[in-house]
């Protein structure tokens, strides 16, 4: 009886040691230097996606957008998260909206990992929800997600709901298995 406050606690302690208290606000240098980051994050992130998979250009080119994120993750015991910024772009008119993300991952595990995550939304309907409403996945989430292929038959991305792909990339550039458990995706408001 005493284990589980005591892992509760463990995991509260986790969790705001992840997420940070708030802060101060950012400075217009700042807010610029960190825009900066995000997009050269990202310019990475794409031609990695695109070096490993060729076809995955032509997807992004015909997509309504796009969302690219770089993701952080911590595993404790008895739970985790992750948490990250990316930008999303809009194909139609070149906008970037800066978001940002955060996961909660229960169940046993030790380890960190960084990671990047790739959204295509092939409708202008799913880009716009995604970028306006936030998103959220939840735990049953996993049971559903389909593996989308490409011509050769390799493993090119997975459809996570209708009409949006997701490709992880681990640091090295190598595609990692797809959790996207507890998630959510929101506007940065520091940095919009």
């Amino acid at each position: 009886m005493t284990r589980t406050p005591k892992a509760f606690a463990l995991f509260a302690v986790f969790v705001l040691f992840l997420f940070g208290c708030a802060s101060q606000p950012l400075t217009r240098s700042e807010k610029e230097a960190q825009r900066a980051e995000i997009r050269s994050m990202a310019s990475q992130t794409m031609a990695q996606l695109y070096q490993n998979y060729p076809e995955a250009k032509a997807r992004v080119r015909k997509s309504a957008g796009y969302a690219v994120f770089s993701d952080f993750g911590l595993k404790i015991i008895f739970g985790g998260g992750s948490h990250g910024e990316g930008v999303a772009i809009n194909n139609a008119t070149q906008k970037a909206t800066f978001m940002k993300m955060f996961e909660l991952s229960p169940g046993l595990g030790f380890g960190a990992q960084k990671f990047r995550v790739v959204f295509l939304f092939d409708t202008q309907e799913a880009f716009d929800k995604f970028v306006n409403s936030g998103w959220e996945f939840g735990g049953n989430t996993e049971a559903a997600l389909q593996t989308t292929t490409q011509g050769a038959g390799g493993r090119l991305g997975v459809t996570v709901s209708p009409g949006v792909t997701m490709y992880q990339i681990s640091e090295a550039g190598a595609i990692v298995g797809i959790s996207i458990a507890g998630a959510k995706y929101y506007k940065n408001d520091d940095l919009n």
